[in-house]
């Protein structure tokens, strides 16, 4: 079992949260009050990064969906990036990836690409 690793960066578009470990019944209400707690402004986006995510069960759904809620209420987008492959298995068979802009990475959901060395 890994224990839910939560950050929040800043880019230009909106903030973006990265998930790490297990999003699951013990772990999703911290990820709900965390994003219910992020002040968005119309026209930002919400990106949430799932890059370290390594398990999510349907209370982490719910979650993710929270999150979607909480962006449209404030007129903002959201975005789902890096998301594991098990994990987009369930989006696309429950139709979640039709309401989810789903990006494979964090800079392509912010534009912040790395200049080329």
């Amino acid at each position: 079992m890994s224990p839910l690793n939560i950050t929040v960066t800043s880019a230009t578009a909106g903030p973006v949260v990265g998930v790490g470990g297990e999003l699951d019944h013990t772990t999703a209400a911290r990820l709900r009050d965390l994003v219910a707690d992020l002040t968005l402004r119309p026209g930002q986006q919400l990106v949430l990064d799932l890059a370290a995510m390594e398990f999510c069960d349907s209370s982490g759904i719910t979650a993710l969906i929270a999150a979607r809620n909480h962006a449209h209420a404030a007129r903002a987008d959201i975005a789902l990036a890096a998301v594991p492959a098990r994990t987009l298995r369930v989006l696309r068979m429950v139709g979640l990836d039709q309401i989810f802009a789903i990006l494979p990475d964090s800079p392509s959901a912010t534009g912040s690409h790395p200049a080329p060395e």
